[in-house]
């Protein structure tokens, strides 16, 4: 039988402008608590999310560091903005991006319902162990 070539394990800028827009179409579709950490998954999306944390900045500013086409920050920025992270304005030609603070707080609120919920139970479990413990030191 004879072996396939393998195919270069390096995606193309089409493939990943294809791989993007499914991402968009499927974040459609999500609950919006899904879709926030759906945005937040990738790290440039992250990185955009931080930098407008300290202010509002333009399209161009956002771009600036990444090492990516303008039409790359803007679907990214799409998927940030149909989630409800980042919300855009355009005055003349100029796009300016500024964080929506209520959707972070969505989603950090649920995180720390999670974090309350984890630690009630490990003190609960550390309880549970320090009762076997002095009952094991008991019957040595």
């Amino acid at each position: 039988m004879r072996r396939r070539e393998s195919r270069s394990s390096s995606l193309t800028a089409s493939a990943l402008g294809s791989i993007l827009k499914l991402m968009l179409k499927y974040s459609e579709e999500a609950s919006p608590l899904d879709a926030v950490f759906q945005a937040l998954a990738d790290p440039t999306r992250r990185g955009i999310v931080e930098r407008l944390t300290e202010g509002p900045a333009s399209v161009s500013q956002l771009a600036e560091p990444l090492a990516m086409s303008l039409p790359a920050v803007m679907q990214h920025l799409q998927v940030l903005e149909s989630c409800g992270l980042v919300r855009t304005e355009k005055v003349g030609r100029v796009r300016t991006c500024r964080v929506e603070p209520r959707t972070l707080r969505n989603a950090e609120q649920w995180i720390a319902a999670r974090r309350t919920a984890w630690e009630r139970r490990l003190d609960r479990l550390d309880e549970v162990l320090a009762e076997q413990r002095s009952t094991d030191e008991n019957t040595n």
